[in-house]
């Protein structure tokens, strides 16, 4: 079967959104686009970042590079697509996502922006390359038209379109992320919870600071930083491990600030040692005072079996309800496999909302599947 043939065309990032040029209202329809799709997949937008945040996000680094694609009907942006490749490492990979409006399904739109950033990213010596496709809650996760990814833990429903086109183009399915979300203010009974912690993390301090980590610190952050990449369940994705130091953490830090996003951020200490031995991030919005997002959580794995994610997490989000009253709802991934840490977030209160898939493709150097 045949591809149709599509116009592709790339979106330039315009300098700001003030400016007054043909790229940032080109960008501003582009957001128009990645709304309706989130909207189409989710039926609200808790998902989706402003033009600011995704302006910055998007913008390379020397860690990043992003392209981003569009396609027309009839003078109309349809579908997208995004190519984002790593500098620093995993430079044999790339990341790639197609999404296509509903109304719009079924014409080859999709598959032609696939192939499109295939391409790019072989001809970018990247011959792993992964995806990922949404899901909403509404499926049976224990019934018979499900797939299952190589990790065993976690579903998706086999009916599901993107589910369908993944597969088809050769992906397969190496994790499944839980997407959770907790209303605020909690249930959970906090106080019994953290004097269980407690008594078992005698030897750790808790910290916390807003937005910046203090200069004392930010060294060791950055270690526990680069140990999100070997630390953290992946399944059977292809992850090199990360070179953290302070500069990386500033860029973070930076890139947070310039696209709008507060953080709050918990860490435990370890007495004896002064290392940090586990860290917690929340996440706010100016545009959306009724939300916040968990971003990282980690326990580095020579400091596990303390309850220091209990701790941490508890703790952060009495700071948040302190420092942002307004947020109703807090959101968090966690990967399938993750009992620990899904023990901790479902102890909290947080139930399941969806599920990501989490999809691999790996080529050989004459662009054969393997």
């Amino acid at each position: 079967m045949t591809t149709p043939s599509y116009l592709i065309e790339q979106l330039s990032l315009p300098a700001s959104l003030d400016a007054a040029d043909a790229d940032a209202a080109e960008f501003l329809e582009f957001m128009e686009l990645c709304d309706e799709l989130i909207l189409q997949t989710w039926g609200n937008l808790d998902r989706s970042m402003s033009p600011a945040a995704r302006l910055q996000y998007w913008r390379d680094s020397v860690y990043t590079r992003t392209r981003l694609f569009f396609v027309r009907v009839d003078g109309r942006m349809v579908a997208n697509s995004w190519l984002r490749c790593e500098l620093q490492e995993n430079l044999g990979s790339a990341l790639l996502h197609v999404s296509v409006l509903d109304s719009f399904a079924g014409a080859g739109i999709g598959r032609a922006l696939l192939e499109h950033a295939e391409a790019l990213a072989a001809a970018d010596g990247r011959t792993i390359l992964q995806t990922f496709t949404e899901h909403p809650a509404d499926f049976d996760v224990d019934g018979p038209n499900i797939v299952k990814p190589a990790t065993g833990a976690g579903a998706l429903p086999a009916g599901a379109r993107g589910v369908r086109f993944a597969g088809q183009a050769g992906y397969r399915l190496e994790q499944v992320e839980r997407f959770s979300s907790l209303d605020v203010p909690p249930q959970a009974d906090f106080d019994s919870l953290e004097r269980d912690a407690q008594a078992r993390a005698g030897a750790y301090e808790l910290l916390h600071w807003t937005d910046a980590c203090p200069e004392e610190h930010a060294a060791e952050l950055a270690v526990l930083m680069s140990r999100m990449s070997t630390d953290a369940p992946t399944g059977a994705l292809s992850y090199e491990p990360e070179i953290w130091d302070v500069a990386r953490v500033r860029h973070v830090e930076d890139t947070w600030r310039r696209a709008g996003q507060s953080a709050l951020v918990v860490a435990a200490r370890h007495r004896g040692t002064g290392e940090l031995a586990a860290y917690t991030v929340l996440q706010t919005t100016a545009d959306k005072p009724w939300l916040a997002s968990q971003d990282d959580t980690l326990v580095a794995a020579s400091h596990r079996g303390h309850r220091l994610g209990m701790l941490i997490k508890i703790l952060n989000l009495r700071l948040l309800g302190e420092a942002h009253p307004a947020v109703r709802r807090v959101l968090t991934y966690n990967a399938a496999e993750n009992d620990h840490m899904l023990g901790i977030n479902i102890a909290l209160g947080f139930r399941p909302a969806g599920y990501d898939g989490e999809w691999q493709r790996t080529t050989a150097s004459d662009g054969t599947v393997n």
